[in-house]
């Protein structure tokens, strides 16, 4: 049989779990009481009816401090749920195009596609070529830099206008 491996709790160590001879105690309203004896610590924690959790573990000694332990978790829940609130998700919206687009269908996509910078989102633009199309790959490359000179503004060029198989790409991501 192999030897069970231990589990890793995430989250600090608390009480009993902390296993040095001497920690840096701090109490419960911030005050620094200095090294002190492992046993001596839970016993201050157990009279002040709170836990001592382990605040910096790589310190020497490692820093505890006496604290709610359910409290603490609670409000650390809060944090994380506060700044995954804030996160902005950046989509890739593409818009696709041909070589000979006509002047109002490449107005509509360049409407589009400041709105897409407005929202913050990256547009990947594709070129596609049909048939005797891919002869005239300086058509669709010019097509591109227009494309890019007119967002300049608006958003920088995250890759260069590449070509790949049938298709010329270029991605923009908002200034």
């Amino acid at each position: 049989m192999r030897p069970v491996a231990p589990v890793q709790k995430d989250g600090p160590r608390v009480n009993k779990e902390i296993r040095v001879l001497e920690v840096q105690l701090i109490d419960a309203d911030g005050g620094n009481l200095g090294p002190t004896k492992i046993n001596d610590a839970l016993q201050a924690a157990e009279d002040a009816g709170l836990d001592l959790v382990e605040i910096a573990p790589n310190s020497v000694p490692p820093v505890c401090k006496l604290l709610d332990y359910g409290k603490y978790k609670y409000q650390n829940q809060k944090k994380a749920a506060e700044a995954r609130k804030n996160q902005k998700i950046v989509e890739v919206k593409e818009i696709k195009m041909r070589p000979n687009i006509d002047d109002h269908d490449y107005d509509v996509k360049m409407k589009a596609m400041r709105r897409f910078f407005e929202e913050g989102d990256k547009v990947k633009v594709t070129l596609r070529f049909r048939g005797r199309e891919m002869a005239h790959q300086d058509l669709g490359l010019k097509l591109l830099v227009k494309v890019r000179e007119e967002v300049t503004t608006l958003a920088k060029v995250e890759s260069d206008p590449s070509l790949e198989g049938r298709q010329m790409t270029m991605v923009l991501a908002p200034r």
